[in-house]
């Protein structure tokens, strides 16, 4: 656990044990349901979430990033706890996504001013830390820049379709990536995300707490606005077209690809029977070797494990990925083709 001072409780919350500090102010969630005084910090929570669900940032009560005022520190941390609490009594997985990344995007903020801090080395430090312990990229300072591992950028940089972004246009220097501080905390920003999401949803989801259930029943109904139904094209993604036009073509697949179709196609509910023939053209065709390889990765030939499609990521590193403009945001492609509709 980061050691935080209470500037940086206040601005990153989600680093914090939130429960604890509660506990150590001597409070309990009961109290904020029935103290009329305290309620309004669950109002105020309320209104954070509110604020996140509209794709906005939520406004912190702090000052050139500082909690000037000693009644703040309170404000923000409760506030955050309380919108956790009420997100967690709703269920509304939509506005936890949502909240998530407007947290993110808040503390993205504060992460960058932290990290180009010339004033505070305390404040760049923690930055640092931060980005190192959650995600493990090793940041230095190199007068006015920032590097990192090539292999920490590649990593971290392979779900950017941005011609900047492209590793031959960057910056490099004895296997060093040159950054700005905003290009550093820009190239977490989904992963910090997915952390705080992650967070809400291992918390435990309290009993229902008297003086919580008029903000829980607003954000049932806030979360309606948000729900929407996915419809699927049924057409294949660029990556599963390219693996069938090579096998029609009478051409090699190799092990990587021909796992890649398969267990999309066995994700998609077709059968081995339906699939074996897609692989009849390939050079070292044998039905029986086939039919058996597929009935494993189906789970059905002695063994229990069904294998999964490889994610987007796993497929880029193999050369396996053909990605349009329509790929965008998907990290499996088993996710092609599907889009929601309010």
């Amino acid at each position: 656990m980061l050691s935080l001072g209470q500037d940086e409780i206040a601005k990153y919350p989600f680093l914090a044990d939130a429960g604890q500090y509660l506990r150590d102010k001597g409070f309990s969630l009961e109290q904020f349901g029935s103290d009329p005084d305290l309620k309004q910090l669950i109002i105020k929570a309320y209104e954070r979430i509110e604020v996140a669900a509209n794709g906005q940032i939520y406004k912190s009560d702090l000052s050139e990033d500082q909690v000037l005022k000693q009644s703040a520190l309170p404000r923000e941390v409760f506030s955050f706890l309380l919108a956790i609490v009420l997100l967690k009594l709703s269920n509304a997985h939509t506005l936890i996504k949502r909240f998530a990344l407007a947290e993110a995007r808040r503390a993205e903020k504060y992460l960058e001013r932290d990290l180009g801090n010339i004033s505070d080395e305390s404040k760049k430090q923690l930055a640092v830390k931060v980005i190192n312990d959650l995600f493990s990229i090793q940041v230095e300072k190199i007068e006015d820049n920032f590097v990192i591992p090539i292999s920490d950028y590649i990593k971290h940089s392979i779900n950017f379709h941005e011609r900047e972004w492209k590793l031959i246009n960057r910056h490099v220097e004895n296997g060093l990536v040159f950054l700005s501080s905003h290009e550093t905390v820009r190239l977490i920003r989904k992963e910090l995300g997915s952390y705080i999401n992650l967070k809400i949803n291992n918390s435990k989801t309290p009993s229902m707490i008297p003086g919580f259930e008029e903000y829980v029943e607003k954000l049932v109904s806030l979360s309606k606005k948000f729900s929407s139904v996915i419809v699927t094209t049924g057409e294949y993604p660029p990556c599963i077209k390219h693996a069938i036009e090579v096998l029609e073509k009478g051409e090699n697949l190799p092990h990587s690809g021909r796992f890649m179709l398969a267990t999309y196609l066995l994700s998609k509910g077709q059968t081995v029977e339906q699939i074996v023939p897609l692989f009849k053209n390939a050079p070292d065709y044998n039905e029986r070797v086939t039919t058996y390889q597929l009935n494993h990765l189906a789970g059905t030939s002695g063994s229990s494990t069904k294998y999964s499609c490889p994610s987007c990521e796993k497929l880029r590193t193999q050369s396996l990925c053909f990605a349009t403009s329509e790929c965008e945001n998907i990290i499996s492609p088993l996710q092609f083709g599907k889009r929601r509709i309010s």
